[in-house]
């Protein structure tokens, strides 16, 4: 048996150093080691920012890079933490052809104090102890510190810690590796494209509505919030509005370790222009700006003086009160103040507006501005109308009353209603009564014109003098 032994193990060299030697029966080389190149945001040539209103933004960046000719490993660091890697594209703008990618990572596992004690685990480091370095050897690093010094067991947490050096594969910041086949040795333009989270913009608006209520002064900002993980510096800078469909994934991104109202102010023109792109509108900054991690930023959208404004006081009504029988009124209830803008170019807008929210103030009786109401807009297009509910009027009051409800057949009823609506302001006004009225239905009498809004809404627009008490009654007969 130890014959047989001895002679495999010869036997198995030769076919080693067959299978390693070249055609010619001589040793083949081992493989190149690959070139290894860093580049840090100081190689940075450009940047360009493109934020969505889903925490999400687009960023490409322009590097100029010197790789020598065969494959090379680029370490390209100062990227987002929060970048979705699969998305990654890296091409050279000098010679596309001749920079190919063989191997695409992401390394994110980060240097802090805790990963760097992992990673000496089993392995031995000094303390500083009264000016002298004493040897200790961790041996675990769950739930705190468990080390040897000399032949006794500690837990304690044993000082200053010096280590020899820094492992290889903790980074300080997440950086993206590239195994690159380059063909040229003289400098190119690289461009990096990716999507990361933690990116996110809104609109927010102050509008300043005149003494008559008729008129408003209107500011747009766009409040940018960077916690991406990275600071893109003299970027330059594109805002998305509009409802992108994302597929979700819960493991698209990851956790990087990172530790006002404002009054109208008028401007001689807004920074941002406009245009449409695909079925969305792009908002372009007309100067570099610099977006800090973990920063809030606000920039003009827009200023618009002198807009015209209309003012509604609306009481609507609802759907279950033609279904049941109500043997009580239905009293105090609330008038809702609503401003309608129309986004149109006569009056100083006519732009696509994002949706955000709008906040509305006015000057009191010495000239200090007040808020008087805030409310959400949605993406509005340019000749369409913004409906701003400020609040419900103090002194205007509504009361519904019941006075019929019978069943004519099996599916149909007849339904009456009264409507007082009292006006205790100094002015008369104009309270439109709104009723959704549900299933097939037909008016058969009522005290006041009606506008047939929708299928299933009518309008009665019905004026009120100061001090005044108005009664709306009408009958119907619906069908469910």
């Amino acid at each position: 048996m130890k014959t047989k032994l001895l002679f495999l193990i010869p036997s198995l060299a030769l076919a080693t150093a067959l299978f390693f030697a070249g055609p010619g029966g001589e040793a083949a080389a081992p493989p190149e080691k690959p070139h290894e190149r860093s580049s840090h945001s100081d190689d940075q040539e450009a940047v360009s920012v493109t934020v969505y209103n889903s925490n999400l933004g687009l960023v490409r960046e322009t590097r100029r890079l010197t790789l020598p000719a065969g494959v090379t490993e680029l370490k390209f660091s100062d990227v987002a933490g929060q970048i979705l890697p699969q998305t990654v594209y890296i091409t050279s703008l000098t010679d596309p052809a001749g920079l190919g990618v063989l191997e695409q990572n992401y390394e994110y596992d980060l240097l802090s104090p805790q990963k760097l004690l992992d990673k000496f685990v089993g392995k031995e480091i000094k303390v500083l102890r009264d000016g002298v370095e004493i040897p200790i050897t961790i041996l675990s690093t769950h739930g705190g510190i468990v080390y040897r010094m000399g032949d006794r067991i500690f837990t304690d947490h044993p000082g200053k810690m010096i280590f020899p050096g820094l492992p290889e594969n903790l980074l300080p910041n997440p950086t993206l590796v590239w195994r690159l086949e380059n063909e040229t040795t003289r400098p190119q333009k690289v461009e990096a494209t990716y999507l990361t989270g933690g990116m996110t913009w809104r609109s927010d608006y102050v509008a300043i509505l005149d003494k008559e209520d008729q008129k408003i002064d209107l500011t747009g900002w766009v409040t940018l919030d960077n916690k991406s993980g990275a600071t893109f510096k003299n970027a330059k800078l594109k805002l998305v509005a509009g409802d992108v469909n994302r597929v979700l994934d819960r493991f698209e991104t990851r956790d990087a370790p990172r530790a006002l109202e404002m009054a109208a102010q008028k401007s001689a023109a807004a920074p941002f222009t406009e245009e449409s792109f695909f079925e969305y509108h792009l908002y372009s900054l007309q100067r570099p700006t610099t977006l800090k991690d973990n920063q809030t930023k606000q920039v003009t959208l827009l200023t618009a003086n002198q807009v015209p404004v209309k003012k509604r006081f609306l009481y609507y009504g609802a759907a279950h009160f033609y279904r049941t029988q109500y043997g009580t009124p239905i009293s105090n209830q609330k008038v809702g103040v609503y401003v309608e803008i129309a986004n149109k170019k006569e009056n100083q807008l006519g732009m696509p507006l994002p949706k955000g929210t709008l906040r509305v103030y006015k000057a009191d009786s010495d000239g200090s501005l007040q808020f008087i109401g805030e409310d959400r807009i949605d993406h509005t297009p340019k000749d369409e109308t913004i409906k701003i509910k400020m609040g419900d009027a103090f002194d205007l009051v509504a009361e519904r009353k019941q006075t019929e409800w019978k069943k004519v057949s099996w599916d149909t009823y007849e339904v009456a209603f009264e409507v007082s609506l009292r006006n205790h302001k100094e002015t008369s006004v104009t309270i439109s009564v709104i009723e959704p009225i549900p299933g097939d239905w037909e008016i058969l009498k009522t005290t006041h014109d009606y506008t047939k809004v929708e299928a299933h809404t009518v309008q009665f627009d019905v004026p009120v003098g100061k001090d005044k008490e108005e009664k709306l009654q009408y009958r119907v007969r619906v069908r469910f």
